[in-house]
């Protein structure tokens, strides 16, 4: 049987390099063909050393055929790259944020600028299997989630699912590694800048909010929870490479004010009972418990359980260039092939 052949949008960021490195180790698929404007005509061992076994030439475009299709541009300019594979009805993942979003003046709004293929939206699933394994599984486009709404949205999910908390005051602080920025060279990133630093910025709000209320939204909706999903998102950057921790926190619901520790675990643990990424932790985990893997620990608490308010806090750490981006991205292809999903990421995390 033959591979399916697999093409990169973008292999120049680091989301794209981390597709590469996956996708290599993938049994099934073959990486045909990779593109990225900047250093179009070298080698891709050329531009990323340690991956100096992947043969390829980084080419301006895509013009070999190809089975599937991964972009990992910056929006706007991903969708439109990709619009003619989804008119040939090649499957494809959107690692941006171009088909997150199903109301086109959310997007407008949050993106500062047009949707270039409107028309298209309607037509792709948000790309977290832990909730819409069904609908990936017959979809031709996905957009793969940002990596601040995977853990904020399957942080909360199990506790919106059961309807045990106030869903209008929600507040989700999330801490980054630098390399969710990506490769750019501004200043803020440079190692004088983050070293012995920690910075909270988009205080007034944050692009991946509206996608973490929207699925948020979707599941109160569908649980007969009638009030809508309201979040507070402070995004912190963390001197770190790699990795995203979030607290996430919300008051208990007058009538599951007396929920146990022991009950919210098992609340958790059915939840995800089925799913090979995610670990419900007894304990707090950190960053470093997810490096380099597709993994998300999740870590539920009551606090101040006898109290006359007491709260959900919810710990969850990944890494965003995993789990948060090109680990996501594969699972996501291969449910879409019906190729088993931990195929090429059953990699333990790297320590220390």
């Amino acid at each position: 049987m033959s591979k399916t052949r697999v093409g990169i949008i973008n292999v120049t960021g680091y989301a794209g390099a981390e597709l590469a490195r996956i996708l290599h180790q993938h049994p099934e698929v073959n990486i045909t063909q990779v593109t990225g404007r900047s250093a179009a005509g070298k080698k891709l061992s050329e531009v990323f050393p340690h991956l100096h076994n992947i043969n390829i030439n980084i080419d301006p475009t895509i013009n070999q055929s190809i089975d599937f299709i991964f972009s990992a541009l910056p929006h706007a300019a991903s969708a439109q790259a990709m619009i003619p594979f989804i008119q040939k009805n090649i499957p494809c993942v959107d690692i941006s944020a171009d088909f997150r979003l199903k109301d086109i003046d959310t997007y407008k709004t949050w993106y500062k600028t047009d949707h270039p293929c409107p028309e298209l939206i309607q037509r792709a699933t948000y790309g977290l299997p832990e909730l819409h394994r069904t609908k990936i599984e017959k979809s031709k486009l996905i957009a793969n989630p940002g990596c601040y709404p995977t853990g904020t949205i399957l942080g909360l999910a199990p506790a919106i699912h059961a309807n045990i908390i106030n869903s209008t005051d929600i507040i989700s602080d999330s801490k980054s590694g630098v390399s969710g920025a990506g490769r750019s060279p501004d200043i803020r990133y440079n190692f004088s800048e983050l070293n012995d630093n920690l910075s909270a910025y988009a205080i007034n709000g944050h692009r991946h909010m509206p996608e973490m209320q929207q699925e948020l939204n979707a599941i109160a909706t569908n649980h007969s929870n009638n009030q809508n999903i309201n979040i507070t998102f402070i995004p912190h950057l963390a001197p770190m490479t790699r990795g995203i921790l979030g607290t996430h926190y919300a008051s208990l619901n007058e009538k599951h004010q007396n929920t146990t520790q022991q009950q919210l675990i098992e609340i958790y643990r059915t939840f995800y009972k089925n799913e090979p990424f995610v670990t419900v932790a007894k304990s707090p985990p950190s960053t470093k418990e997810t490096w380099g893997s597709n993994r998300i620990i999740i870590n539920p608490n009551i606090i101040n359980p006898s109290g006359a308010n007491p709260k959900l806090v919810v710990i969850t750490a990944l890494d965003n260039l995993v789990k948060g981006a090109a680990g996501a991205a594969v699972q996501n292809m291969n449910i879409m092939l019906k190729i088993p999903e931990t195929t090429a990421l059953i990699a333990n995390p790297i320590y220390p």
